[in-house]
């Protein structure tokens, strides 16, 4: 140890004394620093993985891992957020892809978990999205295995390609070139398409939406059938019954073979009557729709009428409501003249044989009617001291048959004339 401090006391004492060694030797200290903090930078963005983390590490198998390069950091991704990488690659004992997973240990990894291998950029960098699976399953345990059925890989262009004949790849190619040439007119082009292209995308939107509803109603079909399918294959049971009865049935029809062939002869006899009886309906539903039209006009008329018969019941009510003082009124003059209605009728019949001699004299009234209309006017104008020329002085002689003699009054020629005189005084 002295030996040791006597050495770095003469190498510091050489570095003092010595002219620019200390000043190279300080110099060669910050580049170490710097160096130190620049590899410690580049590592940690590196994604270096230090022995002394605590990781778990399994295995996944793919049928294919395109783009995969163990140990470059390429990350293991839960929900989006790394919890790993991929450590190495190898081939299984079937052909297919293993991978070596580590990822953080406090996140738990079940036997139902799920991996898909997915490119992070166009250049075809992959990383891994992970699925950690839960219970019911079991944890899996450290350096286990998630078969194939349980990851899915990315489907590379060459793949699509190689199942293309020669022709349409040949068509391809030129579709390519073509849209090379049309790339390179794409600023004085490309506006006038992009507009075109939304035009033909909103006419098209309905398009989409009755594909969508279709595409959903075929969902629900297939699911429908699948029910169906799965109901039937689970009842074998049933099936067979069903088929024997039905083998059953198709023997007793044979066995009554005559009397299905007599019931389809009479089929005939019974159509044409089916079809008189129908032509019969046919016309009772002809007659029916006037019928049913006018009786829509009578209900349409009918509230109207109800209206009007509403307000002759009001107006009635109200005429009732005033005729009921009268009748109150009345009832004592009434029962007053009941006395007099009874004595009436018991002269009806002598009033009866009265009024039929009444007859004659009634015709013979009716003949000299302008007579009496002038005998009426004459003695109005006896009475009056009045005529058209005004005022009148008269004088008023009483003529009888007894002054005039036998001949004094002539018959005359009509029964009219028998009531006439022969002179109107004046």
């Amino acid at each position: 140890m002295s030996t040791r401090l006597g050495r770095a006391g003469r190498a510091w004492q050489r570095v003092r004394t010595e002219p620019g060694l200390l000043r190279n030797v300080v110099v060669l200290a910050a580049l170490i620093v710097v160096a130190a903090l620049v590899g410690g930078t580049i590592l940690a963005n590196q994604r270096v993985t230090w022995p002394w983390d605590d990781r778990f590490t399994f295995s996944a198998t793919f049928e294919d891992s395109p783009g995969v390069s163990p140990g470059h950091g390429q990350e293991v991704r839960i929900a989006g957020v790394k919890v790993g990488e991929i450590d190495k690659a190898d081939v299984d004992d079937d052909g297919h892809a293993r991978l070596q997973l580590s990822i953080d240990a406090k996140y738990p990894v079940y036997q139902n978990a799920t991996v898909v291998l997915r490119p992070k950029s166009p250049l075809n960098e992959m990383y891994i999205a992970l699925s950690p699976g839960g219970p019911p399953a079991p944890r899996l345990s450290s350096g286990g295995v998630l078969p194939v059925g349980q990851s899915q890989r990315p489907i590379q262009i060459d793949e699509a390609l190689g199942h293309l004949d020669e022709n349409t790849r040949q068509a391809l190619a030129s579709l390519l070139q073509e849209s090379d040439v049309a790339l390179a007119a794409a600023p004085q082009n490309l506006p006038g398409g992009l507009r075109m292209t939304d035009e033909v995308a909103r006419r098209l939107q309905p398009v989409v939406q009755s594909l969508q509803t279709r595409r959903d109603t075929l969902q629900r079909l297939v699911t429908a059938l699948s029910q169906i399918s799965t109901a039937v294959g689970g009842d074998g049971d049933r099936l067979g019954r069903l088929a024997g009865d039905l083998n059953t049935t198709l023997q007793a029809l044979g066995a009554h073979n005559g009397d299905l062939k007599a019931v389809l002869d009479q089929l005939p006899d019974f159509t044409s009557q089916l079809k008189s009886a129908t032509d019969a309906v046919q016309a009772l539903s002809g007659q029916l729709d006037p019928a049913l039209d006018n009786l829509r006009n009578a209900a349409g008329t009918l509230p109207g009428a109800l209206n009007k018969l509403s307000n002759t019941v009001d107006t009635l009510g109200t005429t009732v409501d005033k005729g009921l003082p009268v009748v109150q009124k009345a009832e004592p003059v009434v029962q007053d003249l009941r006395p007099f209605a009874s004595d009436l009728d018991a002269t009806l019949p002598d009033l009866k044989a009265v009024a039929g001699q009444l007859d004659g004299v009634t015709n013979a009234a009716v003949l000299s009617l302008s007579d009496l209309g002038a005998f009426f006017v004459n003695t109005r104008s006896l009475t009056s001291l009045k005529d058209g020329n005004g005022g009148i002085l008269r004088g008023f002689a009483v003529v009888a048959p007894q002054t005039l003699g036998t001949n004094a009054l002539q018959p005359l020629s009509t029964p009219a004339d028998k009531y006439r005189f022969p002179h109107s005084p004046r």
